[in-house]
């Protein structure tokens, strides 16, 4: 019977063992979806490939138009959910209502960067059915491709409210109605109703009645920003209404208001210049032989 042998890595094979991308040791990029999303076809030219990109945060949503060159991905327009106060909505701003007003925004600033906003208006009134923007004759609409990143793409999930703003808002991005709030799975159709109630936040409309009747302390808790604004369940609706056409009205950039502060943290320290580097070795050695000089004196007292 033959003795067990233990397998060991050789030094050959740490030499030739390869590391995985940085953002990929990180868990952030899936490089197999991203290679299919950046690479564009070489007889278009290095013709940009746009992606739509929706990431979520606790307390914010970041919705950017992003393409790839050789040096890095260039951000070329970005919207943000910490915007919409600016619109008239200042509290639930991470759900699928707040998604859909931060790919709306995003929609509409990329259009009027490209000078196409009023070629392109897209859907006006929010229905919740889906919607292809229709290419007009001079110009062709913005096409830009769904980047989700590592989420979990499932059906209501408040990313695909984002892609119904920018859709509505006159983007051209390849998408099918399968995964908006609302789609029933055995009827394979999308129920229009259900998901315009969700783009106006009719859910948490909802929600708000049903904690009232129930558990009213925990309404006042868990609503305590909405009930301070004035917003209750049955306003929902026209507040959001007022929020899209505030969006449509004005999707540029604000400037920060935000002074300058009049002076900067420094966390680390300041560089020093040759001349400054020598007086400190200087200064050392002497501290160090004066040091040095006192221990001797003391050592001569001690054996007198």
């Amino acid at each position: 019977m033959g003795g067990f042998v233990k397998t060991q890595k050789t030094n050959a094979y740490y030499k030739r063992f390869q590391v995985k991308f940085k953002r990929r040791r990180q868990g952030k990029t899936d490089y197999r979806a991203r290679i299919r999303l950046t690479n564009q076809d070489k007889n278009k030219y290095n013709t940009p490939k746009y992606r739509f990109v929706v990431r979520f945060t606790n307390k914010d949503i970041t919705a950017q138009i992003v393409y790839a060159t050789i040096a890095g991905d260039i951000v070329m327009a970005a919207a943000y959910s910490h915007e919409l106060p600016r619109y008239g909505l200042e509290v639930g701003l991470t759900n699928y209502a707040a998604a859909y007003c931060t790919g709306l925004l995003l929609a509409r600033r990329v259009l009027k960067l490209r000078g196409l906003d009023q070629e392109y208006e897209g859907n006006i009134e929010a229905t919740g059915e889906d919607y292809y923007v229709e290419p007009a004759d001079e110009r062709r609409p913005f096409r830009a491709l769904l980047d989700v990143g590592l989420i979990r793409t499932t059906t209501g999930n408040r990313v695909f409210g984002a892609l119904k703003g920018a859709l509505d808002g006159g983007l051209d991005i390849p998408h099918s109605d399968k995964r908006f709030a609302g789609f029933k799975k055995d009827e394979k159709q999308l129920d229009s109703d259900i998901h315009r109630k969700y783009i106006y936040a009719g859910h948490v409309a909802d929600y708000m009645r049903s904690m009232a009747e129930e558990e009213p302390e925990k309404f006042q808790a868990h609503f305590s920003e909405c009930l301070k604004k004035g917003i209750d369940a049955d306003g929902m609706e026209a507040l959001y209404k007022k929020v899209h056409a505030a969006i449509r009205a004005d999707p540029t950039m604000a400037k920060s208001t935000k002074k300058e502060p009049a002076t900067h943290k420094r966390y680390n320290l300041k560089k020093l210049t040759y001349e400054q580097r020598k007086a400190s070795l200087v200064e050392r050695l002497n501290a160090l032989n004066s040091s040095a000089g006192a221990d001797d004196d003391d050592e001569e007292e001690d054996d007198e």
